[in-house]
């Protein structure tokens, strides 16, 4: 099983200064890098505290100038939000700036909050239908000229400029859940990314049945890299363990806030719904976080990578955005690197 990184800068309120927020993100990727990780991966959102990351091509780039080996990912780009010439150029660029290093994720969204601002009109259910149209425009741009009549956007004769360095493109990934975006994901030879929130394994074993089912379906494709996320935390007191729940609780709460569209963000910071009000308030409470999360001490976390190892998970995408104090952040990934990662060299 290989390892990657999923790392926001992130704010739970002001009092932490923005430049400690950067510092620490990237003290996270270079720390990755040097530990052997695969990739590590950078979110779009817009306008909230919680992921800031208008833009993850910036991110990678400079993440690009500060280390050596790991790979660079968008994880994801929401298609609705670009003009396919202007991602084009901007993913290509990314990848010349860092040396062929793109690993170039595209997804359909998650929040309405967002559509609303960045799309207005656009349902996010509907939004899968933008990632449809966009992909085979970009193969088209990054190969040359090439113009395109479509639902979303149409345009003349026109390329990609620069081009990718990497031939024919830097490899593809889709944020899978559903079926339909497995097939998809299939069908066009993209890597699959997941991931089941603070759902049990069952969860897990569902999307690899999705992936299976869908490659039954286009048995000429290959067989994508399966690569499934959740939030992680590695602790070896009860202090550690006790914030780092306490964290992803807060966390979630401010997910149901957005997830439901209840309209509570404040300059940027979303509101927490206390966990009383949620009605599924079953779903975050310690033991079952504790449980179906990447939480625990080093021997348990091994324990829960080597299921999905056993499922067939081909990377683990490690989560580090979650709340947790830096220091915390900073002390889970060291035990990750040292005592975890050792067991499946």
């Amino acid at each position: 099983m290989k390892f990657q990184l999923a790392v926001n800068l992130e704010r739970m309120d002001d009092s932490i200064p923005m430049k400690d927020v950067r510092d620490h993100t990237l003290n996270m990727v270079k720390m990755a890098d040097e530990a052997g990780f695969e990739i590590a991966w950078a979110a779009e959102h817009h306008a909230l505290e919680m992921t800031i990351a208008p833009n993850p091509f910036s991110l990678l780039v400079w993440w690009g100038e500060n280390t050596k080996n790991i790979r660079l990912g968008c994880a994801v780009v929401n298609a609705s939000y670009w003009h396919p010439i202007k991602l084009a150029g901007e993913a290509a660029m990314t990848d010349l700036l860092t040396d062929g290093r793109l690993e170039f994720g595209i997804g359909s969204g998650a929040y309405q909050r967002e559509f609303d601002r960045m799309m207005p009109g656009l349902k996010q259910s509907d939004a899968w239908k933008y990632m449809h149209e966009m992909l085979p425009a970009l193969l088209g741009l990054w190969k040359g000229d090439y113009e395109h009549q479509g639902e979303y956007w149409q345009f003349p004769l026109s390329t990609s400029v620069p081009k990718p360095v990497q031939e024919p493109h830097p490899p593809l990934w889709v944020a899978a859940r559903s079926p339909i975006t497995y097939d998809y994901a299939i069908e066009n030879n993209c890597n699959v990314m997941c991931w089941p929130l603070t759902r049990d394994f069952a969860e897990a074993e569902l999307y690899k049945q999705r992936l299976d089912e869908a490659m039954q379906k286009f048995p000429q494709s290959k067989r994508p890299q399966f690569a499934l996320m959740r939030h992680a935390a590695v602790y070896e007191t009860a202090e550690s363990r006790q914030a780092a729940i306490s964290s992803i609780q807060c966390v979630l709460g401010q997910f149901e806030n957005l997830f439901r569209n209840m309209g509570g963000v404040e300059n940027g910071f979303p509101k927490q719904i206390p966990l009383s009000e949620l009605a599924n308030r079953d779903e975050y409470n310690a033991e079952m976080l504790e449980e179906n999360l990447l939480f625990g001490s080093p021997d348990e976390v091994i324990e829960k990578l080597k299921r999905y190892e056993a499922l067939g998970v081909d990377s683990f995408i490690y989560y580090a955005s979650m709340g947790m104090p830096i220091k915390e952040q900073v002390k889970s990934m060291e035990l990750f690197c040292q005592k975890v990662m050792p067991a499946f060299a």
